[in-house]
């Protein structure tokens, strides 16, 4: 089934409540000392990791695991995978649902995001991602041989790279077209015969009785009010993250034809009710 998907407007915002806030407060504090504790501890390693093993990253990466798994755990939101994430050379694909996905995806498997250059000014997020080492693109023709060699390295470097095709987040109920664009990078010469992709599908199931769309963060939403809300849930729900089989890049004629197997790939495996394909 096909349909127009246009930005839903934001759910109403529900108060928290004493007990919320509490919860938010207490959450925020065991959550805040772990991440930037990791963060700290993670910059300290580096200075060691970085003369010794350059782009290559043995240690750090684990610690990054550590904290996503352990977030989790904190919020009291449940969280499963199934399949296997990919042992090859190369990167992956998936949806993009939520400031949550970076917990999500980092806490199984060792990856790096490659993200919009806007996103290293975000006060908090920015310096996670810079310390994680977030690969950051800009828009702009002129900088796209440049980029194209940071791939290029990172990816012979042996760093599985996390792409968002959709190109921004939705609603968590939906699978927006893939973007060709960024698979072009795929097939330069120097990779396209090395590189496997995976296809990886991130579902989020919300609280009993709340919003279906409760994790998701997409349009203008706040992120402050969003965190504040996860975080002083009294009931969580659950995320679900799905590996599926890793595919040769050269086993594709072109961009279009891999993005499509790809796209075809992460929403074949949500819930049937989030399957249509969006205009």
């Amino acid at each position: 089934m096909n349909i127009i998907w246009e930005k839903p407007p934001e759910p109403p915002r529900e108060p928290l409540g004493f007990g919320g806030v509490i919860r938010a407060l207490l959450r925020g504090v065991v959550l805040g000392t772990l991440v930037f504790g990791g963060l700290a501890l993670l910059l300290l390693i580096r200075l060691a990791e970085r003369p010794l093993f350059g782009l290559r990253r043995p240690l750090t990466p684990f610690l990054t695991q550590f904290v996503c798994r352990n977030a989790f755990r904190i919020l009291g939101m449940k969280f499963s995978h199934r399949g296997s994430p990919m042992q090859e050379r190369g990167a992956i694909v998936a949806n993009h649902s939520s400031w949550l996905d970076i917990f999500t995806l980092n806490a199984i498997k060792r990856i790096y995001f490659v993200s919009k250059a806007e996103v290293a000014a975000w006060p908090g997020i920015g310096w996670l991602a810079r310390a994680t080492g977030t690969v950051f693109i800009k828009r702009d023709r002129k900088d796209a041989k440049l980029q194209q060699k940071i791939f290029e390295d990172r990816l012979l470097a042996g760093h599985k790279l996390l792409f968002f095709p959709e190109g921004t987040s939705t609603d968590s109920m939906i699978v927006l077209p893939f973007k060709t664009t960024l698979f072009q990078a795929f097939f330069h010469e120097h990779l396209r015969h090395e590189l496997h992709i995976q296809p990886v599908t991130v579902i989020y199931c919300a609280p009993d009785g709340a919003d279906p769309r409760y994790y998701g963060w997409w349009g203008d939403m706040d992120f402050g009010s969003h965190l504040l809300k996860v975080l002083g849930a009294r009931r969580q729900g659950s995320v679900e993250v799905v590996y599926h089989p890793p595919v040769r890049v050269d086993a594709y004629p072109n961009r279009k034809a891999l993005a499509a197997a790809m796209e075809a790939s992460v929403r074949g495996a949500m819930p049937a009710d989030r399957q249509a394909i969006p205009q």
